[in-house]
């Protein structure tokens, strides 16, 4: 059984959930404590951030707003879940595209948008997924997020094909993005690949098969983890003993939000943040991983 505490990044493969990597991941570890940092479909590969023993608690706070994929849109046909896996609602001919006009049309999905959720997503209403609604047969409407689509490149086209990188925020669907790009063409479309290749600051270069796992289950220590994903501070010894219980610093920290502070022999310690308020220059734990 692994005790140690870290990251694994998986390359998962194609028909499996991320549920199911989770419970070979456990098995591989000999451990229970095992989570995901966000989930992907069973038709998509790629990177998934898994967490082991304490550094569950890490998933939650990792900063993994951005995320990578490499994807291919099927333009003419929409389907019920707007991919590859549902039924097919509807077809029109493409003859009459363009290249260009596609590229026209993506440029839209570029920037900050407001997108519309597929109704076969993670996403609860009132209480439920709104995928287990669908399959319920109820009808699901969800209302328009708004996300961010840092980059979205036309990699090739292929008659209907449309091959795209897109590089965006967290909860940023890329099946919707492939609805609407058909239904601004006025012919649907659906996604029929899709490829993770970026999580925060972990991809493809440091993910592994479920097979080389078997064979060598690879961690990324929770230090590392944490240095690679938030800005650091570096403490001294009374600095670090405070830490440890919890207590306020009399710190000011380099920026905003949750950062990683460490021990002079470089443990990690806890996420800690600026206080706000009348109590300027001083920082408050988040999370404390020690004690």
């Amino acid at each position: 059984m692994s005790s140690t505490p870290g990251l694994v990044v998986v390359d998962k493969p194609a028909g499996m959930t991320s549920h199911d990597v989770v419970a070979r991941v456990r098995r591989l570890a000999g451990t229970r404590k095992v989570g995901h940092a966000g989930t992907l479909d069973p038709m998509a590969t790629g990177v998934l951030v898994l967490g082991l023993n304490r550094a569950t608690r890490l998933l939650g706070h990792l900063m993994l707003t951005e995320k990578a994929y490499d994807a291919t849109i099927l333009l003419g046909s929409s389907t019920t879940t707007d991919d590859a896996e549902g039924e097919v609602t509807a077809t029109a001919g493409t003859d009459g595209l363009s290249d260009r006009a596609i590229r026209e049309a993506l440029t839209a999905f570029a920037g900050e948008i407001d997108q519309v959720p597929t109704a076969v997503s993670a996403i609860k209403v009132d209480g439920k997924r709104a995928y287990q609604r669908v399959r319920d047969g109820e009808d699901v409407e969800l209302k328009a997020r708004r996300v961010t689509v840092h980059e979205l490149t036309v990699v090739a086209i292929r008659g209907p094909e449309v091959d795209v990188s897109v590089r965006c925020s967290s909860g940023t669907y890329i099946r919707a993005i492939a609805r609407d790009l058909g239904a601004a063409l006025g012919v649907g479309g659906h996604l029929t690949a899709l490829r993770r290749t970026a999580v925060g600051s972990f991809d493809l270069a440091q993910a592994h098969t479920l097979e080389e796992l078997a064979d060598d289950l690879t961690l990324v220590p929770i230090s590392a983890a944490a240095r690679a994903t938030f800005p650091c501070v570096d403490l001294d010894d009374d600095q670090a003993a405070d830490v440890r219980v919890g207590r306020q610093l009399d710190l000011a920290l380099p920026g905003g939000g949750e950062h990683a502070l460490f021990a002079p022999d470089g443990e990690f310690l806890a996420l800690y943040e600026p206080t706000v308020g009348d109590d300027p220059g001083r920082a408050r734990p988040v999370a404390v991983f020690v004690g």
